[in-house]
C-alpha cells in the first residue's frame, strides 16, 4: 500500500514516518521516498486506514491519499 504524505522533508522526517510505520503491529516494511512525498508499506495483515492516519498525524504529519 502506498501513502501519500505531506511535509517531510528531510532524512530526518523520513526516519521518524519509517520508525513510526513500522512500529505498527503486521507492517514487515516501512519505506518512504522523500521525491514523490510517499510511503510504500508491506503487511502481513490488513491495516486500519484511520489508524494510519492518527500514526502519521502522531509523527507530525499529515496523510493525504492511501493508494492499494
Amino acid at each position: 500500500m502506498k501513502l501519500i504524505i505531506e511535509g517531510m522533508s528531510c532524512n530526518h522526517c523520513k526516519m521518524r514516518v519509517e520508525k513510526a510505520l513500522s512500529s505498527i503491529e503486521g507492517v514487515k516494511k516501512a519505506r518512504v521516498d522523500l521525491d514523490d512525498g510517499s510511503a510504500v508499506v508491506e503487511s502481513s495483515v490488513e491495516l486500519d486506514r484511520e489508524f494510519l492516519r492518527e500514526v502519521i498525524d502522531e509523527a507530525g504529519y499529515v496523510l493525504k491519499e492511501i493508494e492499494d
